[in-house]
């Protein structure tokens, strides 16, 4: 069997986001996730290192990520990742594939996935945190599951956020750099940002509104304050995870504003039927912190395309 290597732009040739959202809903769907242990998450001098295996029906594969806070200052990416796929039975190895690439598209087909089960049907005005890799996917993700026509980009690098909303306006919507405080007009909202401290507040949010938290990945970072937590009817990815690793909302359970029952459901729930929107009014929050077998899921996806 050939080793495949499939660079990001090969992998996004494979992989268009629609795809991507269809393979992970099939798998939230059937019920059989692949299993994956909690990541190993490693402080070194510089930065992060995190490692995700995840085994089941898709194969055996292990993603090696590296998270440097100093990097977008050298002009270099926060993230660095490679995904090692091996076949399941004979465990021989099948693929290299970039693993930052992968990690942007599963982050944002999971969300996207999310919104396609929790949004508002007639849901157009997106205001995005962030204005790096992940905020690009999730725009992306968000267009390929709801009729947008507007994008509003906060961000605290006014630059990047400018060179997002032209890059967004090139591609036919409607596109601007905003202010915080713009979920205030929002249908769906996506906060994809490295932030420790909540960069939306829930007094803002507007009935009926979908919120995508992505950005905080350990227990003590939040992009939420509780009261958003609070005012949303919350999915996770599984609840093992979120209750390890999302600080949005241990924190917010911390401070006695919500209990763990606040969570309603997992996604897999959720495609199988769950009902988690209730009316129109509702507000929804997905939070997602990653999850292994979300890779192993899109990865065989990609090399079954290759």
């Amino acid at each position: 069997m050939p080793l495949h290597v499939i660079d990001a732009a090969e992998l996004e040739r494979l992989l268009p986001m629609g795809v991507a959202i269809d393979a992970l809903g099939e798998a939230f769907g059937a019920g059989r996730l692949p299993e994956a242990p909690l990541r190993s998450h490693v402080e070194t001098r510089s930065g992060s290192l995190l490692l995700m295996p995840a085994h089941g029906d898709p194969g055996v594969g292990v993603k090696l990520v590296t998270l440097t806070e100093a990097n977008p200052g050298r002009g270099l990416p926060f993230l660095h990742a490679v995904y090692v796929l091996f076949e399941g039975q004979t465990q021989a190895p099948r693929a290299v594939l970039d693993g930052a690439a992968l990690t942007a598209i599963r982050t944002a087909a999971v969300s996207g996935l999310a919104t396609r089960h929790l949004a508002r049907p007639d849901a157009r005005r997106l205001v995005v945190y962030g204005a790096g890799v992940q905020a690009r996917s999730h725009v992306a993700a968000m267009r390929a599951v709801r009729p947008l026509d507007n994008v509003v980009i906060v961000s605290r690098g006014r630059e990047r956020a400018e060179r997002l909303a032209d890059e967004v306006s090139a591609s036919g919507l409607v596109a601007s750099v905003g202010e915080p405080g713009a979920e205030r007009d929002a249908d769906l909202v996506c906060t994809c940002t490295t932030s420790a401290t909540p960069v939306v507040r829930g007094e803002l949010l507007p009935p009926g509104v979908h919120l995508n938290a992505v950005g905080a990945y350990t227990p003590s970072m939040r992009e939420l304050d509780a009261e958003a937590v609070r005012r949303c009817r919350v999915v996770v990815e599984t609840r093992e995870v979120a209750m390890a690793e999302a600080g949005d909302l241990l924190l917010a359970i911390g401070e006695g504003v919500v209990s763990p029952e606040h969570v309603l459901a997992d996604l897999g729930e959720v495609v199988r039927g769950a009902a988690v929107r209730t009316s129109a009014e509702d507000r929804t929050l997905f939070k997602s912190v990653g999850a292994a077998f979300e890779d192993l899921v899109v990865a065989a996806a990609v090399v079954g395309r290759a």
